[in-house]
């Protein structure tokens, strides 16, 4: 299974004041964090708070509304649309990634996820937990040290909870990053916490500053 071990450059996420909003509504200012090889951070709060804005201005999606993000090494995003064709069998629709992203073997992922058995059924027949891990199979496939996982357990049972968090323990372990959108508790070795509540821009402050 391709990992992160053999990074040439320590990897770095950075954010400096980030403000994010949603349309007129500034949801959160003044978030600062900075990630290193080696560590992860769990990111929390209510749905509509922000986290998969914050994610998406982190991946270089969009472009928060003040502030700074930097990085060091290549990233990777994981949310609820894994980037596969519907249309094809998982495993063509995988394999269209692997072949621009260099993985020569994928079969360490797929037994791992539990993907073995799926490979020859159409994507858009998966369960949202099936797609999810798929999605996570592809994200390992590439190879890349920073991992930003929105939601990344939901739609998942008992035993493939434990298995991504495997995963994403080991990516960890092996120097790589990994910022973490979840409302389940993850059972992840040092893992650090950011509660977007903390950031939470009253309207006030929005409406002084349009």
């Amino acid at each position: 299974m391709q990992g992160s071990a053999s990074l040439e450059i320590a990897p770095a996420l950075t954010a400096q004041g980030i403000a994010c909003r949603r349309g007129d509504r500034l949801l959160f200012r003044g978030l600062s964090f900075a990630l290193q090889s080696g560590e992860a951070l769990h990111l929390t709060g209510a749905n509509g708070t922000g986290k998969t804005t914050l994610i998406r201005a982190l991946a270089g999606l969009t472009t928060p509304f003040a502030g700074d993000v930097t990085q060091a090494g290549p990233l990777g995003l994981l949310d609820e649309r894994p980037a596969l064709d519907p249309e094809l069998p998982l495993g063509r629709a995988l394999a269209f990634w692997q072949r621009i992203d260099g993985c020569a073997d994928p079969s360490g992922a797929f037994s791992v996820l539990g993907l073995e058995q799926l490979l020859e059924v159409p994507v858009r027949y998966l369960s949202t937990g099936q797609r999810k891990r798929a999605g996570l199979a592809a994200l390992i496939g590439r190879g890349v040290p920073i991992w930003l996982l929105d939601e990344p357990l939901s739609g998942l049972d008992v035993a493939a909870i434990e298995q991504v968090t495997v995963l994403i323990q080991t990516h960890i372990d092996e120097g790589g990053i990994a910022l973490i959108a979840s409302h389940q508790t993850l059972a992840i070795k040092g893992l650090r916490s950011l509660e977007l509540a903390d950031y939470a821009a009253p309207i006030a402050d929005f409406e002084s500053e349009a």
